[in-house]
């Protein structure tokens, strides 16, 4: 499948019960100065807009969200979606990573937002070499539906230092160990396949590469950061979804489809459609 010059249908669509679309996508914080056309937020926001009311996932983790943009994000949703998450800085400002979700399929039970880094409940807190504060967004649902609770975690990992990386996808991994639920993580790993990063997750076989265990793959395996340029097959895919064990994968998708004329971010949204615990 190719990429269209506009989306006339959704990849996946707004789920049907017990099935949950899960989505991940670095948005792109809005930035007014010093960035070519095609990144300036008031560009992107209506085509991000149109792709999101078009797909409807009932769970979204969002990098790089701006407070402005999150609000955003969620009336493109609709009414019965709600977030959770704030700004990394340690005030609740700047960029976070949100999830956002679909209120009349799932209840929030809990939250916690926590720093990557040696002290995990100080807000803003680094270590590991990074040089900017990197956290992670733990929640817990229960499904409306199904009466079954999911733990979700939604990330994104350093750009400069592998081993903010690799204790960062630790971090992850031991959190999901510790939880017991079924488990899905989403995020900007800043990484490929091929990296160390994407091993550590992996380790132990307790989280599994979304993309890979689907059923069906609905479009090619699109890098997943094309730079508002044309996407390329094969390309680095450093946006993730991981699931545990105990979760089954029907499709699964890499969303090129520009939305008016463009793409509304840097980044391609990542979907999978979760059909039931095996």
């Amino acid at each position: 499948m190719s990429y269209g010059p506009q989306a006339l249908r959704p990849l996946i669509g707004k789920a049907r019960a017990p099935a949950l679309h899960v989505m991940t996508w670095n948005v792109r914080r809005a930035v007014p100065l010093g960035i070519r056309d095609a990144g300036r937020w008031r560009r992107r926001a209506p085509r991000l807009a149109a792709l999101l009311a078009a797909e409807r996932p009932t769970v979204l983790g969002v990098q790089e969200a701006l407070p402005q943009q999150a609000r955003f994000i969620r009336n493109a949703l609709g009414g019965s979606f709600r977030y959770v998450g704030r700004g990394r800085a340690g005030d609740g400002r700047g960029e976070g990573c949100p999830i956002f979700y679909d209120s009349n399929r799932l209840e929030l039970v809990n939250a916690q937002q926590l720093a990557l880094s040696d002290r995990p409940n100080v807000a803003g807190s680094r270590s590991w070499g990074n040089v900017l504060p990197r956290i992670r967004l733990n929640a817990t649902f229960r499904d409306r539906a199904t009466g079954r609770s999911l733990f979700v975690v939604n990330t994104h990992l350093d750009h400069l230092s592998r081993h903010s990386r690799l204790r960062s996808a630790e971090a992850v991994r031991r959190s999901v160990a510790a939880c017991g639920l079924p488990a899905i993580v989403t995020g900007d790993m800043n990484d490929d396949e091929c990296g160390a990063t994407i091993d550590e997750l992996f380790r132990d076989d307790l989280l599994a590469d979304a993309w890979s265990r689907a059923h069906v793959q609905l479009t090619p395996p699109w890098g997943t950061r094309p730079n508002y340029r044309r996407p390329r097959r094969n390309g680095r895919r450093i946006d993730w979804i991981a699931v545990s064990s105990g979760l089954r994968v029907s499709r699964a998708a890499v969303n090129a489809h520009r939305y008016i004329g463009g793409w509304g971010s840097d980044h391609l949204p990542v979907q999978v459609e979760i059909v039931s615990p095996e």
